[in-house]
Formats: structure tokens, sequence, C-alpha cells
């Protein structure tokens, strides 16, 4: 039997408003706007004599369970609306059946539907233990053989840290030592190299989907080392994402050790630390797109300093450097969110404070618990508050200060679409505005031509060949689909008649093919477009094209997308925004351009919440929240709380030590050091 058992939760995860009717929305997706699914829910009020239109919450609870679990053999007449994506509901057919329930529909969706659907699909479900085995994977007869009092499910509970100390301390005499030994000495070398690779904090039976990119990626390093392979070049990408500089120390060792074996080791990477402890560094620049690829410096580490167009030497000199504030934020005691007693996964029942209008960083060694204290409880407990929904589920007692808020958006470095339709002009707007300006012009205007001509989404002036994506899908069967330009618009996008229609001498597809930095010029004498376009230029993304394919955007190309969407809108000041690791992926010169973002999205008025690594974001922060001390089990707890300012004062604490250390003599060293301490 498995660890656990995934089903669709309860009613309650599917209802996003017990205030809404079911007509008006209580469901997802099933209302008036919906015809499909909304004449399935008026049937089954005709049936019970139920009115449609009344508060979920005042339904008959008779009617509820029936809603949701099925009408129990009970024959209704159930009306079909002709065409599964009609709006017209006054056109359907009726057929007598036995209505299963909500939720085994939706279960049918999930084991049956494509991945997108599958996606949608994932708010509804709720992960429960085998009532079996209690989650323990093994019968109970396997789940009786012991050594020290231990069964295997008791060691494959550890983290890596505690099975190591386990086994390495484990004293066997005899027989059971003659046939343990080799074992036990398997057993500790690759437990030994998992721990130093900065895994400590895993326990064995941890499911892989639960793992991070970069401690996939680590087991495997994990596991070549422990494979005593020679002769073999590894290239790794990345592999200091989401770890803490100490972590990192252990990881840098690993690869050394990997190099000392007789092998290549290649490594993608940002890490300024891991740049400096390279035998050779190859830096491509200078800029990023068009603007990039070239060899700027090839040699010893010692040698990038020296390079006058190299960006990466100039951060490694200093002679540019992300700034220390010179003015922090100040507090207002009356608007701080406070969580209290957090208690999901290793969090022990933690009071936490996080100051509104400031930026904030949530820090700790890997597994000390930020990103369920962030993402699990935070985000969580007020998108639910938000939506009012309920949050008996969210694994704390209560957060308070909310009335400070009206908005939660966590802005991660997912696509910001999966398909080709899916661009960077589409996702902030700007295309709609365009689109406008090609209408208005004397030539459209006389074919009577709208702004939805000009969209790739519709028929009308898209290629009807391949609907506007510019490129066709090639389906390979048993490999990856591959796509390849439309034959008929040469991946232009549009039909003929709608190419002839220009601004300046360049169409629709030409703008679309523009860099931001182009179209910012093409469009200075529209402000309602080019301002848009200023701010995606802010975010340093000048040089992406405007109909680029978000499958082709990086992570955090994405993000910084996601976050110029945000400065174009009209906020109130009051969006409280979640960032987790924003600084994976980027360069030195990126971070100091996400800072800037981060800072101007902060002087509206807005609290920024970043879980992060990265001493030079940690550096800029105004409060700063520390977990831990260690990783798993050994974290969970409040290190400290405290103002940025107020840093240095804070005893045997990892991330000052990393501060002190990278940056020689802390810039924070002249201010006053006081400090909040928390109890132990």
């Amino acid at each position: 039997m498995d660890l656990v058992l995934w089903s669709f939760l309860t009613p309650t995860k599917i209802i996003t408003n017990e205030e809404l009717s079911l007509s008006s929305g209580a469901i997802y997706g099933w209302d008036k706007k919906n015809a499909f699914y909304f004449l399935l829910l008026d049937s089954l009020a005709d049936h019970y004599k139920v009115d449609i239109d009344m508060p979920y919450y005042k339904l008959p609870k008779k009617f509820k369970e029936i809603l949701f679990y099925g009408s129990n053999n009970e024959l209704i007449d159930m009306k079909y609306v002709k065409g599964y994506r009609s709006k017209n509901m006054d056109n359907f057919t009726v057929r007598t059946e036995i209505w299963d329930g909500i939720i085994q529909k939706l279960e049918k969706q999930y084991e049956n539907g494509s991945y997108s659907q599958r996606e949608r699909l994932v708010k509804y479900l709720s992960v429960d233990k085998c009532k079996s085995c209690n989650g323990k994977r093994l019968n109970e007869s396997s789940r009786n053989v012991f050594i020290k009092d231990k069964s295997i499910s008791d060691i494959t509970e550890m983290t890596i840290e505690n099975c190591l100390a386990f086994f390495s301390s484990l004293r066997l005499s005899g027989m059971q030592k003659e046939i343990s030994n080799k074992i036990i000495l398997e057993i500790t070398s690759r437990l030994k190299f998992l721990n130093d690779v900065g895994l400590n904090y895993l326990t064995l039976d941890r499911s892989a989907e639960t793992l991070s990119g970069g401690e996939a990626q680590r087991i495997r390093l994990a596991s070549q080392i422990g494979s005593g392979l020679v002769g073999v070049m590894y290239i790794l990408d990345e592999p200091s994402i989401g770890l803490h500089q100490r972590d990192n120390d252990k990881l840098l060792r690993t690869l050394k050790n990997l190099r000392d074996l007789g092998n290549t080791v290649i490594v993608v990477e940002h890490d300024e630390d891991t740049i400096l402890s390279s035998d050779h560094i190859v830096d491509v620049g200078p800029g990023a797109g068009e603007a990039g690829g070239e060899i700027i410096y090839s040699g010893k580490p010692d040698g990038i300093e020296k390079i006058k167009n190299s960006y990466t030497g100039k951060y490694i000199s200093r002679e540019m450097e992300i700034a220390v504030p010179k003015k922090r934020t100040k507090i207002n005691d009356e608007k701080i969110i406070k969580i209290f007693k957090a208690h999901k996964n290793n969090l022990k029942n933690i009071n936490v404070e996080i100051p509104i209008g400031l930026l904030t960083c949530i820090t700790g060694v890997s597994g000390s618990g930020k990103s369920t204290l962030v993402n699990d409880i935070l985000y969580e407990y007020i998108y639910n508050e938000f939506m009012e929904k309920d949050n008996s589920q969210t694994k704390c007692e209560k957060i308070t200060g909310l009335n400070n808020l009206d908005k939660i958006i966590e802005i991660d470095q997912s696509p910001i679409g999966r398909t080709p339709r899916s661009n960077p002009a589409t996702y902030t707007g700007v295309f709609t505005h365009i689109r406008e300006l090609f209408s208005m012009t004397k030539e459209a205007r006389s074919r009577g031509y709208k702004p939805g001509r000009f969209s790739f989404n519709v028929d009308g002036g898209r290629c009807d060949a391949c609907y506007g994506d510019g490129v066709i899908k090639v389906e390979m069967h048993f490999l990856s689909d591959v796509y390849v330009k439309c034959d008929k618009c040469n991946g232009a996008r549009y039909n003929k008649e709608t190419l002839d229609i220009k601004i300046k001498e360049k169409n629709i597809s030409d703008v679309l093919n523009m860099t931001v930095k182009e179209a910012y010029a093409f469009f200075k004498d529209y402000p309602i477009i080019s301002k848009k376009l200023e701010v995606l230029e802010q975010v340093g993304l000048s040089y992406i094209r405007l109909g680029q394919n978000a499958t082709t955007l990086s992570g955090g190309e994405a993000q910084r997308i996601k976050l110029a969407k945000e400065l174009i809108k009209r906020d109130t000041g009051k969006t409280i925004y979640i960032l987790d690791e924003p600084t994976t992926g980027l360069h030195f010169h990126d971070v100091s351009k996400l800072l800037k973002v981060l800072k101007e999205l902060k002087e509206r008025g807005n609290t920024m919440v970043v879980i992060e690594h990265n001493l030079e974001v940690i550096k800029t922060a105004d409060w700063i929240i520390d977990l831990g001390p260690e990783g798993g089990i050994g974290g969970g707890s409040l290190v400290a709380w405290v103002l940025q300012k107020k840093l240095l004062k804070i005893k045997n604490l990892i991330l000052l030590n990393s501060l002190v250390r990278k940056f020689k003599t802390s810039p924070l060293a002249l201010r006053k050091p006081l400090v909040k301490r928390l109890p132990s």
C-alpha cells in the first residue's frame, strides 16, 4: 500500500464562497456563465424543488449531500446543453439518469484528463494516509522486524543526519556483526554523501515529487560520488539553488572531491563562492539576449576582475555592487501581520511578526521551515481570508493585522504561459493597446477592421493554417512534440489581409518581432503603450521580443515580467507580495535590477515577503526572520526576528557569520547594535 491516497476533499474545498448561490458562482466554473455545468445544477434544483438562487449556506443539508455525492440510484431528468461549449441554455436535451455527484465527476476528470486539466483540479485535492498501514507503506509482518527497537518504517522516517548517527553508533556482536559489517559500511557511506551535499534535513521516506529541483539534482550528485567513477564529465546547472551559505560550502567540497577523483566538473552558476572556487571560468556576455552570446573571458578566477566589459568581473571586484540602503523604512507598530502558533511540518508553534510596508527576508538553512511558513501558512491563510474560504485546515491558530491589506500575490518563476500563444505583450496587456492602435488606422477603418482582427487568438485576422501560433505542432508520439514554422504565413501568425495594415511601414507581425527597446522607440508618441514598455525596460527586459514564445523565457525573465505587470497596475498600496527565492538563476546584475523593482513596489506602500539565501538581497532587507537553527527536525524554531540594523548583536547566528565573511567588514557595523532576541 502506498504512503498516501489522493482524494477529493469535502465540499469545503470546492465551494468558493458560501454566501454566493449556485447560480452566481458558489462553485467556480459551474455558474450561469458556463451553460453545460449550470444546466446540471439547474436540473437537480428542479428535481428536488430547491431555489438555485438561494445562498449556498441556506441550502438543505440533504440537497448538499446529493449535489456532491450523488442521488443514490434515484433517476433524475438531467438537462444537457447541445454542444459542450454552447452558451445557449435554451437549446438542450434531457436524459433520465442517476446523478453521480460533483466529487465523482471531478475525480473522473482528474484521473482521465489532460495535464492542464489535472493541474486545474489540484486545488481541490487533499492528502490522506492509508488507513491499513497508517502511511508506513508496508504490511504488518514487514513492520515487525526490528534493529535496536527500530523497524524499517521507523528508520525511513528519520532524517538523513539522524539515520547516519543511528547506523554509525550501531554496535552488533557475533554472527550479526559478521553479516552486517559490509552492509552498514555501504549504508553509512551513502548517507554521508547525502549529508555532505546539504541534504541532512530530508527524511528517507520523502516523496520524490515533493523535492525541489535543487534537492533532486544534489541527490543525483551524491549517487555519482558514491559510484566512484573516474574520467567522467559532469554538467550541473546551478547546483546552489535553494542552498544556505553553510550548505553551499559543503556542496563545494563535494564538487572538489568529485574533481579530485579524476573527473571533469562543469557548473553553470551565478554564485560568487562557486565562481571563485573554480579552477577555470568561462564568462559569457556581455549582456543578455541579442546583446550576449560572446565569450568575454576564459581563464583563472583571479583574472576576471581585469575584464572591462564583464559584469561578473565588475561585481566580484566590487567596482559595481548592490548598495546597502542608507535609510530603511520605519516600522509602524499599528501595521503588523501577526502569525500565531504556526505548526505545520517542522514548525514548532511559532509566533511571527511581519511589518506591513517593509521588505522582509525569511532566512535559515535548507529545510528550516521557510517555505512552509510563507507558502503553506501565510499565503494560504491570507488568500482564504480574502476569498472568504474556510481556514480551519491552515496550520496556525490565527493571523491578525490583515485589515491593512486588500490583496496577496505570489510571484514565482513559473512560466507566464505554456503555449506559443503566450508572450510578454499579451501577458502585460500592452498588446491590447497595440491592436487598438492598428484598428484606428485609416486603412483598417475603411475595411471595417476592429481590434479583434489583430488578435491571433480568434478567427478573422489570424492564419487559418496554424490558428495564429506561427508554428505547427508535430506529434512525435513517444518523443516530445516538435514545433515547426507554419508554411502558409511563414511564422507571421496572420493572414495577408491583416498584414496589409501598417503603422510607420510596420505590420502587426513586425511589431511582435520587435524587442522591448525597439518597440519603446517605435511607440514613443503613444504614451499608453510606451509607459508599459518603459516598465519592462526598467526591470531589465529591454532585449526580449514582444511576441517571444513564453516557453522560451527563463524563470528569472518570467518573474520579472510578472513584476512589471504589477508595476503597470494602479494599486492601492495594500498588496502583500510573496516571492520564494526570486534570485534563482539570476546574475549579480539581474539581482540589482530585481531589487530596484522590489524597492519601487515597497515605496508604494506594499509589503514584500521574500524567502532568500542570497546575501546581497538579505543585506538590503528592512526586517529579517531567521528560522532554524538546523533543517528538518532540528529546524522550525524562530531563531530571531530583527531589524536589519540590529543584526550584529546576535551571537552564534549562521546568517550573521555568512554576512560578515562575505562582506569582510560588515556595511552595517556603524549602526547602533540593539536587538530583540527571542528566547531559545
